[in-house]
């Protein structure tokens, strides 16, 4: 059955985010917005995913509106950059949009940042809807308003918070999808668990094999109660000044990596062990057992995440931590557990804690 979770602000609706098995309600979720015919629609994609949805997505926005086009760009996190903007910049000016037209998001987090980015600052804002197209873009960077590019080698280092108007999630596309790539997504899913919900977390060990085996019920209940999480999270703190930064767990040692192996593994995989490293900083400070640091561990490697790279020096990954952009003043901001399903933001960690913490990762 399709659900809807509104997203709030003050108390009222600013968008929802529709759990769908299909694109065929796109359209009508569009028309409930007030979109009509005349305005014009971008779809923005990668070289990924237009062959696999864009015409489909194209004709059946072409019922209702009288201009649809699709501006594609090389796939993969090197092409999240300005350079890249200034593409869909052209194709928008060429295309003569103005601000009553909108962007469509369709691809994964590089294209849903990207695209939102372009929406915040083109014009000084133009509508965007997202329609994520991978696991962990359906849990995470579509939610919440996070728009931004990188720069240089530093991650999501220029951008702005600027909400969608819509969030539409067909979940059968997860299908098309690599194992590789539900293991990145389940490493957000897992987060979720950890720092919000034990209960989840613990469901989430019940349920590996109906969730790998991408089981339909029960992938519309995992996704629908990570997004609820991620809601509950960005509603309180909507621009990243309190509550919303313990969605970092695990990303500060995991960015570091993700940069320092030139991107050869997923975000989510990256976050995996950042998130075994966080968690034996929390077993080592006494807030977990060792027996519930073991249990996190094996738990996302029963997932198919490794529980160690190779060939990074621990000194690499600290010195690339501190050029992180969660760092405050020369603190590093770590997001650690108190229990399981309970998290906070510590900044006293030495060096030392974390190398040992690296060290555990980093072989």
């Amino acid at each position: 059955m399709p659900r809807s979770i509104s997203v709030k602000s003050e108390g009222h609706v600013i968008y929802t985010i529709e759990l769908m098995q299909d694109f065929s309600r796109l359209v009508s979720c569009l028309t409930a917005l007030g979109y009509q015919k005349e305005q014009r629609v971008c779809i923005v994609t990668d070289s990924n995913v237009e062959p696999l949805y864009a015409k489909e997505v194209q004709t059946l926005l072409g019922e209702a509106f009288e201009t649809v086009i699709v501006h594609t760009f090389p796939a993969g996190e090197a092409n999240k950059n300005l350079e890249t903007v200034y593409g869909l910049y052209e194709t928008l000016i060429e295309a003569h949009f103005d601000r009553r037209d909108l962007l469509v998001a369709l691809g994964g987090g590089v294209v849903g940042d990207l695209c939102g980015f372009t929406a915040a600052t083109y014009l000084r804002g133009i509508d965007f809807i997202q329609v994520p197209t991978t696991l962990l873009s359906q849990v995470d960077s579509s939610i919440g308003g996070k728009t931004g590019v990188d720069f240089q080698q530093y991650k999501n280092m220029v951008g702005a918070f600027y909400q969608p108007k819509l969030v539409y999630m067909n979940l059968s596309v997860l299908k098309s999808l690599p194992q590789k790539q539900i293991v990145s997504g389940m490493g957000e899913i897992i987060k979720h668990g950890l720092i919000k919900d034990a209960a989840f977390y613990e469901w989430l060990n019940g349920h590996h094999d109906d969730i790998l085996s991408l089981q339909p019920e029960i992938v519309e209940e995992m996704v629908a109660r990570s997004c609820d999480i991620k809601r509950e999270v960005v509603e309180i703190d909507p621009t990243e000044k309190g509550d919303r930064a313990l969605l970092n767990f695990g990303h500060t040692i995991g960015h570091a990596i993700e940069k320092l192996c030139d991107f050869s593994l997923y975000h989510g995989e990256c976050v995996g062990l950042g998130m075994i490293a966080a968690s034996y900083l929390s077993w080592r400070l006494g807030n977990i057992t060792e027996e519930e640091f073991d249990g996190i561990r094996d738990c996302l490697k029963h997932f198919g995440f490794q529980s160690e790279v190779n060939g990074i020096a621990p000194e690499a990954v600290l010195a690339a931590s501190k050029s992180d952009k969660k760092m405050v003043g020369k603190q590093v901001k770590f997001i650690l557990l108190s229990s399981i399903g309970t998290s906070y933001i510590y900044r006293e960690l030495t060096d030392a804690q974390i190398l040992d913490a690296i060290a555990y990762v980093c072989k």
